[in-house]
């Protein structure tokens, strides 16, 4: 058997008679106290959610998007691709990035300084090619995320205001960072109910039986709390009216 580190010795001590599953305020209250007491970097709070879905049906597939109120608490770099007359729209917008053909070309060469890429429906003949590339890192635009838009000033503010995307793998699982945790314990529930939220309302119609199966909280490199799954709607009620 492992020994284990001092860290988590100390982790297992100040979870010692926590109650689990809970509610998402206190997990998120337990979560700081163990990050301040135990991490030397200031770690991100994650959501992990497994939903009873089957994704190998089309209809019960899930990906969407959410802007999280209080951001993510980092500087998300975005770039554009589209034609000339909406570049200048999308550099006032605030993109670190924005061009036409030569953005593509950047990008055949191996650059990916960006986090976010939005592109407007003209330009996606074009960015096509690049499909292999960008797919498997997530980067790819998409319609259903709101990356392909004629409207890149609104896409490019929703990106860099903390604008997260959900999607279902395989196993109906989603796993969803949620801001730094040097955030005010209620700026992270704010941002977790917002989440919550979209997620619930995103439930397939065809999907059967128990939706949410399990929710947990954790932080990048420490434990995770279990929240009481059939209580979430209510909690997150109370945020969202």
């Amino acid at each position: 058997m492992a020994k284990l580190t001092k860290r988590q010795q100390k982790i297992n001590e100040m979870l010692e008679g926590f109650t689990q599953p809970t509610s998402a305020k206190e997990a998120i209250t337990k979560l700081q106290e163990v990050a301040s007491a135990t991490s030397k970097f200031d770690e991100t709070l994650e959501c992990h959610m497994r939903l009873g879905i089957d994704v190998k049906h089309a209809d019960q597939q899930i990906r969407s998007t959410t802007v999280l109120p209080a951001g993510l608490g980092k500087d998300v770099r975005v770039c554009v691709i589209a034609k000339a007359d909406k570049v200048a729209e999308a550099k006032d917008a605030g993109a670190n990035e924005a061009g036409s053909e030569e953005i593509i070309d950047k990008i055949a060469g191996g650059w990916f300084e960006f986090d976010t890429l939005i592109a407007t429906p003209d330009m996606m003949p074009k960015l096509g090619k690049l499909g292999r590339v960008l797919g498997p890192k997530g980067l790819m635009p998409n319609p259903k995320t709101g990356t392909v838009t004629v409207d890149v000033g609104r896409a490019v503010k929703d990106a860099k205001a903390g604008k997260v995307e959900f999607r279902a793998d395989k196993q109906g699982m989603i796993h969803v960072p949620l801001g730094k945790m040097k955030f005010s314990a209620d700026d992270l529930f704010k941002n977790y109910a917002t989440l919550a939220d979209a997620v619930i309302k995103a439930k397939p119609s065809s999907a059967k039986g128990t939706y949410l199966k399990s929710v947990y909280l954790s932080t990048t490199m420490g434990p995770g709390i279990k929240l009481d799954a059939k209580n979430v709607p209510a909690e997150v009620k109370e945020y969202v009216g």
